[in-house]
C-alpha cells in the first residue's frame, strides 16, 4: 500500500508529523481528518517536491483555483472550529500553513477584514474568484444561524458533489476527444507527408488516377496553395466564437444547442437536475429563502439556458404559485422533479425530497455515462475506419494498377 508523509494541525493548533498508509491522497486525508487532525500538507514518499510546487505556482498563478484545494480548505476550517480554535487564529494556521499560494493570500486578507470588524460574510465577499455565490451565501447562513461548522459540512458536500459531476463528464468526454484529436492529426499527415509522395509516382508512371486518390491530389493542392488564409481563418473563427460566447446572447445560444446533441444533452440534462435538487436541498436545510435560493442557483447551474429559467420561476413564485406549479411551464425540468417537489411541498419535507431527486439522477447521470461511452465508440471505430480505407483507396487502387504494368522480364 502506498505511504504518504504528511503535516498536519492538531486540536491544540500545534504542527504534527508522519507517515500513514493510505491508496490515495483523498483517502490519506480523510484518514487525518477522522483523527481530528487538519492536514496542510499530504505527499507520496518519492514525489518530487520541487517541480510538483513549481507547476502548482504556475497553475495558481494563471489558473482558477481547483476543486480539492477549495475542499481541504473548508475542511481545514470546519475541523478548527469543531476544536474550539478561535476564527481569526484559525485563519492565521490556514495562512501560514497553506501551499496555495491564492489561499495563503486570501486567508491572510481574511484575518486582516475579521480583525477590522467585517463579518464573515463580507470578508468572504471580497474574494468572488474563489469563492462563489453559494459559498458565500452559506457563510452568511451559518454565520447568521450560529451553526457555521453543520454548514460547512453541508458545503462541504456540494462541492464534493459538484466535483464529481465534472469529473464524471470529463471521463466521459476524454476517450471521444482523444480519438478525434487523433483522427485529424493522423488524417493531415497521411494528407501532405504520405500520400503525395505515392501521387507523384503515379503521375510519372502515366497512370489514370482514381476518384479517392484525385480528391487527396485536390485537397492536398488546397492545403500547399492556401494554408496561411486556412489558418487565418480558423485562428479569426476561433477567436470571434469565444468573444461571442462570452457574451449573455452567445451562452444561451451554446447552452442551449449543447442540450440538443443527442446523448450529451440528456447527459447535461441529468447533471444539471442533480446539481440543482442537491444545492436547493442544503439551501432549504440552511434556512436560506426560496427566493434567495433561485438566485444563486441562477448564478451557479452552469447552464445559461436553464439559468434563464429561474428568472421567470421566481417571478411566479413571488407570485404566490409555489414551486411545483411553475416549474411545469419548464422545459427542462423533468416530470419526476416536479412531481417530487410537489410532494414535498404538500408534506412540508421539500429538502428530503430533493434530496431523494439528487440521489436518483446521479445514478441516472451515472448510466447515462456508461451509455455514451457503449454509444460513442461505435461511432469512433467507424470514423477510424473511414479514414484508413478512405486513404487506402487512394494508395493501393493505383498501386494495383501500377503492379499490372510490370511485365515479366
Amino acid at each position: 500500500m502506498p505511504r504518504f508523509t504528511y503535516k498536519a494541525i492538531d486540536e491544540s493548533g500545534n504542527t504534527v508529523n508522519g507517515v500513514l498508509e493510505a491508496d490515495t491522497k483523498e483517502m490519506a486525508e480523510n484518514l487525518l481528518v477522522q483523527k481530528g487532525l487538519i492536514p496542510s500538507i499530504i505527499r507520496g514518499e518519492g514525489e518530487s517536491k520541487g517541480i510538483s510546487l513549481s507547476l502548482k505556482g504556475l497553475s495558481y498563478r494563471f489558473g482558477k483555483i481547483k476543486d480539492t484545494d477549495l475542499i481541504l480548505f473548508t475542511k481545514q476550517f470546519r475541523t478548527m472550529l469543531h476544536s474550539g480554535i478561535p476564527i481569526i487564529n484559525a485563519f492565521k494556521i490556514m495562512e501560514y500553513q497553506a501551499e496555495n499560494p491564492l489561499l495563503k493570500r486570501v486567508s491572510g486578507q481574511i484575518v486582516r477584514d475579521l480583525q477590522e470588524g467585517s463579518s464573515l460574510y463580507e470578508a468572504f465577499k471580497r474574494h468572488p474568484k474563489v469563492f462563489s455565490s453559494l459559498y458565500c451565501e452559506m457563510i452568511k447562513a451559518g454565520e447568521t444561524s450560529g451553526n457555521l461548522v453543520d454548514v460547512l459540512d453541508r458545503l462541504i458536500y456540494i462541492i464534493e458533489h459538484e466535483h464529481k459531476i465534472r469529473s464524471d463528464i470529463r471521463s466521459a468526454l476524454q476517450y471521444p476527444i482523444m480519438v478525434t484529436v487523433f483522427l485529424a492529426v493522423a488524417f493531415f499527415i497521411l494528407l501532405t507527408f504520405v500520400v503525395p509522395k505515392f501521387i507523384n509516382i503515379f503521375i510519372r508512371a502515366g497512370l489514370e488516377l482514381p476518384l479517392p486518390t484525385k480528391i487527396c491530389m485536390v485537397l492536398y493542392n488546397f492545403l500547399a496553395n492556401y494554408w496561411y488564409a486556412i489558418l487565418t481563418a480558423i485562428i479569426v473563427g476561433i477567436l470571434l466564437t469565444l468573444s461571442y460566447f462570452k457574451t449573455e446572447k452567445g451562452r444561451l445560444l451554446r447552452d442551449t444547442q449543447l442540450l440538443r446533441i443527442p446523448v450529451l444533452g440528456p447527459l447535461f440534462i441529468k447533471a444539471t437536475m442533480s446539481r440543482f435538487a442537491s444545492i436547493f436541498a442544503i439551501l432549504q436545510a440552511s434556512g436560506i429563502g426560496i427566493l434567495d435560493s433561485f438566485d444563486i442557483l441562477s448564478g451557479i447551474i452552469g447552464n445559461s439556458a436553464i439559468s434563464k429559467e429561474f428568472i421567470s420561476l421566481k417571478a411566479k413564485v413571488q407570485e404566490g404559485q409555489g414551486i411545483s406549479d411553475p416549474l411545469k411551464s419548464s422545459r427542462y425540468f423533468t416530470p419526476m422533479v416536479i412531481n417530487m417537489i410537489a410532494i414535498g411541498e404538500e408534506s412540508g419535507r421539500l429538502d428530503d425530497m430533493l434530496k431523494v431527486i439528487a440521489a436518483h439522477y446521479d445514478e441516472e447521470m451515472a448510466y447515462q455515462v456508461n451509455r455514451l461511452s457503449e454509444a460513442i465508440g461505435p461511432v469512433l471505430t467507424v470514423g477510424l475506419a473511414g479514414v484508413i480505407g478512405f486513404f487506402a483507396l487512394a494508395i493501393f487502387i493505383p498501386m494495383w494498377d501500377l503492379t499490372k504494368m510490370v511485365r515479366p522480364m
